[in-house]
């Protein structure tokens, strides 16, 4: 599959990819409960160490119980600033009593000023995941060249969060696609490699 064909199946790919995310919110409003016992019961995060997360879109799991019990152990914990188009994203420091402001694709974020954080877990929002620990995102590349720096740089944990209707047979992949190292869902937690933290 060249360039195009893969991009193209990917784009129909999130329109049915949206609509069972949609479903499965419907449905399953709180998940974010179970997601966070499911987190912080299966994925190593060492005392300390910086976590990033996501304010949720509507349709994406809620993972801001995660994120409180995070913040409460101690861990520093970050919330994705867009800075340019093809750019790598950044993370502001997040507790949540903060007043969020509005950011790049309408999405809430710390205010300016509030310190970055360089995180060693990143939480990773999605719309389909696969068997092999592969994601479908939102097109934008912002996560894979993120996990590309940060993994350059040492070591990254990426944990896909999702719906366990988010699973498909095969998620198409790309040279620049990186892979997760785990995904826990509102049921279960799936562990793609060994690499830690």
């Amino acid at each position: 599959m060249d360039s195009k064909e893969l991009t193209d199946y990917k784009k129909d790919l999130r329109r049915e990819a949206y609509r069972v995310r949609e479903s499965a919110w419907r449905a399953d409003p709180d998940a974010g409960v179970a997601l966070k016992r499911h987190l912080m019961e299966s994925v190593p995060i060492a005392p300390g160490i910086a976590v990033s997360g996501y304010w949720p879109l509507e349709g994406e799991i809620d993972v801001r119980p995660v994120l409180a019990a995070l913040d409460a152990l101690g861990h520093p914990v970050g919330l994705p600033v867009v800075v340019a188009k093809g750019e790598p994203l950044r993370f502001r420091r997040w507790h949540p009593s903060d007043v969020m402001v509005m950011g790049s694709f309408k999405v809430l974020t710390p205010p300016e000023g509030a310190p970055d954080v360089i995180p060693q877990v990143l939480l990773v929002p999605l719309l389909a995941f696969d068997p092999d620990g592969y994601r479908l995102g939102y097109g934008g590349g912002f996560y894979d060249r993120t996990l590309a720096k940060l993994r350059a740089a040492g070591h990254a944990l990426a944990v896909g969060v999702a719906y366990a209707a988010q699973e498909l047979a095969a998620v198409p992949r790309g040279p620049h696609d990186e892979p997760l190292d785990y995904v826990v869902t509102e049921r279960a937690v799936f562990r793609f490699s060994d690499r830690k933290t």
